[in-house]
């Protein structure tokens, strides 16, 4: 489930750029890329959290520390990508 989060998360965020740069209402593919970037990251807690109710160490050990990573640089990717219109249009008003 995590990556089909991950996957419309990424789509709705080139969406919004596409819609910005096009100059139409952009905020609902914005706030969609964001949301599914939050859905994406409680699917993965939820599929990491399986491994550890069935006590699957192995699994966790191989992949929870390079995930965690990777997570992080993805979230920061998406949150900057989705607010670059508002701050492009906080620049233009100036």
């Amino acid at each position: 489930m995590w990556l089909l989060f991950g996957l419309i998360a990424i789509v709705a965020t080139f969406i919004n750029l596409y819609l910005y740069t096009t100059g139409k209402d952009y905020k609902l593919a914005m706030a969609m890329g964001l949301s599914f970037t939050a859905l994406t990251l409680c699917s993965e807690y939820s599929f990491v959290s399986s491994w550890v109710k069935v006590e699957d160490w192995a699994a966790l050990e191989d992949v929870v520390p390079g995930m965690g990573r990777a997570l992080w640089f993805l979230t920061i990717v998406s949150i900057l990508l989705n607010i670059v219109p508002i701050l492009l249009e906080l620049k233009n008003k100036k």
